[in-house]
C-alpha cells in the first residue's frame, strides 16, 4: 500500500497522524480494546462493593421466575439497625413491596415498586423507630426469564 507523498506532506502540516492498520495490528487493537472494556466493567463492580462496605450483609435469597414472594430471615445476633438496603445480583426482577417484621412482632410495610437490573441497588430504607432488631424481611416480586438467570436479592443493614 502506497500513500501519495503530496497527501502525506499535507497531513503532517496539519498535525494529523496516519495509521496503517494491518491484520496483525487489527487483532492487537481488538485484544487491547477488549481488555480495556473488561477492566472498565470490573471497576464498576469494585465500586459498588466498596459502597456497601459500611453495611452489614443480613442474608440473601435466590428468587424464582414468575410472580412470587420470598423471606430473608435475620437473627437477633446480627444486631440492631436503623436502615436497610437491597442489592440485586445475577439477574433482574421487578420488586413490588417489602414487609419488615421486627423481633417484637411489629411490622413495617415498604412500597418499593421498582425494576432492578442485575447489579443495581435500592434506595436507603429508613426503619421506623430508633434502632430495631429485624426478625425477617418478606418481599413480593415478579421475575421474567429474559436473562435465563435467577436474580439473587441481598439484604444489608446499617446501624
Amino acid at each position: 500500500m502506497q500513500l501519495n507523498p503530496l497527501f502525506w506532506d499535507k497531513a503532517l502540516e496539519r498535525n494529523h497522524y496516519i495509521m496503517i492498520v494491518t491484520p496483525l495490528k487489527k487483532s492487537a487493537l481488538f485484544t487491547f480494546l477488549t481488555i480495556a472494556v473488561m477492566g472498565l466493567f470490573s471497576s464498576f463492580t469494585v465500586q459498588s462493593n466498596s459502597y456497601l462496605k459500611n453495611w452489614k450483609h443480613l442474608g440473601n435469597q435466590r428468587v424464582n421466575f414468575g410472580l412470587d414472594k420470598d423471606v430473608i430471615r435475620v437473627t437477633a445476633s446480627r444486631g440492631v439497625f436503623t436502615k436497610l438496603k437491597l442489592n440485586i445480583t445475577n439477574g433482574s426482577l421487578n420488586m413490588h413491596r417489602m414487609l419488615v417484621v421486627y423481633k417484637n412482632g411489629s411490622r413495617q410495610e415498604i412500597k418499593i415498586k421498582q425494576y432492578f437490573n442485575r447489579g443495581s441497588s435500592s434506595r436507603v430504607i429508613d426503619l421506623k423507630g430508633n434502632k430495631r432488631v429485624v426478625n425477617r424481611v418478606i418481599f413480593w416480586y415478579d421475575s421474567k426469564n429474559r436473562s435465563r438467570r435467577k436474580a439473587v436479592v441481598h439484604l444489608y443493614g446499617k446501624n
